[in-house]
């Protein structure tokens, strides 16, 4: 979740979501990974629009490597599968160099998304960053297909400081898939890890929304939600078919370990559709990821 910003508010009001099948993300350190689905199959990835639904560049959904003179760039174009995974990028300035200067945001400078093109798959990693302006992002194991890699963060210096970034390449895991998984109905609730999460708004395509999140155990409200990057929950969303990238920023202030049971979130989603949510959450010294649909209308 991104620390809310008075521009963004006013811009576009917040984009992000919540849910997806269980798995636990990793935790706090810059190889914490999270990972949903190890098996489904990938139907070939699909090209990626330079325009969504509503009109709005492929820039500002995350579906592009180039934005704004900043550029996404890797060496990596093909990745095994079945063993954990090592991605190496950086991202270069309008003026041709690496950049290295990076602002906070939700207490890490780069947030990494790994995300299958059936929407199987997901791994939310903080990799290292080297002197010279290399990123190094440590995946679980990721199932043979095609999968799309978002690179979220704030420049610290030059044109595009204090403004965020969300860039994208496109990533192909060789070996055999399986028959296609059906992206899930839209439904309000999830389990993951024994917690069921239950999501109360409706959404229209383009507008803010207040979305509530309340999250329970045994039927028992959980109250003991621990801080996890500077907030108690972690909503991000990707848009069935494109993969288009929203993420939804919280509103609920942060208590020590008392977290809970409800949390708020404010929600924009730019194009109509089903979009997949994947809320992260922490309890006990465990991340756990929970992950459901939502449709926009």
């Amino acid at each position: 979740m991104r620390t809310l910003r008075p521009a963004l508010l006013a811009a576009t009001a917040a984009t992000c979501t919540l849910l997806l099948g269980l798995t636990a993300c990793g935790g706090g350190s810059s190889t914490a990974v999270s990972s949903v689905s190890s098996t489904p199959s990938m139907p070939s990835m699909p090209s990626m629009p330079s325009m969504n639904g509503m009109g709005a560049p492929a820039a500002a959904n995350g579906l592009s490597a180039d934005r704004d003179g900043y550029r996404l760039v890797s060496p990596d174009a093909r990745l095994p599968s079945g063993a954990p995974a090592t991605y190496r990028f950086s991202v270069t300035a309008p003026d041709g160099r690496p950049l290295t200067g990076y602002a906070l945001d939700q207490t890490r400078r780069m947030h990494f998304y790994a995300v299958r093109s059936d929407l199987t798959g997901f791994q939310h990693v903080h990799p290292g960053m080297a002197k010279d302006g290399t990123w190094t992002a440590r995946l679980a194991a990721l199932a043979p297909g095609a999968w799309r890699f978002f690179a979220s963060f704030t420049p610290d210096t030059g044109p595009g400081k204090g403004t965020d970034f969300v860039l994208s390449r496109t990533v192909t895991v060789p070996g055999a898939a399986s028959s296609p998984v059906p992206l899930p109905s839209p439904k309000t609730s999830a389990t993951a890890d024994g917690y069921t999460v239950t999501v109360k708004g409706d959404v229209m395509a383009g507008m803010a929304h207040p979305l509530a999140v309340t999250v329970t155990r045994n039927g028992r409200p959980v109250t003991d939600l621990q801080p996890y990057l500077g907030t108690y929950a972690h909503l991000t969303a990707f848009h069935s078919g494109d993969l288009a990238f929203a993420h939804l920023h919280p509103t609920t202030a942060v208590n020590g370990d008392h977290g809970g049971p409800e949390l708020a979130f404010h929600a924009e989603l730019p194009t109509a559709g089903d979009w997949r949510l994947f809320l992260q959450f922490r309890t006990q010294g465990t991340l756990h990821t929970a992950a459901l649909t939502l449709r926009a209308g």
